[in-house]
């Protein structure tokens, strides 16, 4: 999905949860059952719904919302599952390491064939790096 950079990604949620979902049909994939994992911004009840509707778990980072009252809290903390947002750091990672490549940061091509290749070119240094250490 593409949008203009002034505009928020909590309101580009319901548009790409069904674009999510579409394009995990053409590829032949289940979500039913899935976790989405998404950082305290998007915690809301409306978020939480619109995920669940599309057959996913939503594991959203907790806002506390300035709340004091412990058996409030304990009762968010209760549905939210830390060991699945954990891995999320994974992703977050890979994201910081395309960003270290100016010419995907700052897109100079045009074509967007041209501006995936250079993603493809920075995903095999990534792994190269990986595999052989910080050797190369």
């Amino acid at each position: 999905m593409v949008a203009p950079v002034n505009q928020h990604d909590t309101t580009l949620l319901p548009a790409s949860l069904f674009e999510l979902a579409d394009m995990a049909t053409v590829a032949g994939f289940d979500l039913y059952g899935s976790y989405l994992t998404l950082d305290s911004g998007f915690d809301s009840a409306d978020n939480k719904l619109r995920i669940e509707e599309q057959g996913m778990i939503p594991v959203i980072k907790l806002n506390r919302r300035r709340t004091k009252d412990e058996q409030k809290l304990e009762n968010l903390y209760d549905s939210f599952n830390e060991t699945v947002y954990k891995e999320r750091y994974k992703v977050e990672r890979t994201f910081a390491w395309v960003d270290t490549y100016r010419k995907l940061v700052i897109r100079y091509e045009k074509l967007e064939c041209t501006h995936n290749g250079f993603k493809y070119l920075a995903y095999s240094m990534m792994n190269l790096r990986v595999l052989f250490g910080n050797s190369l």
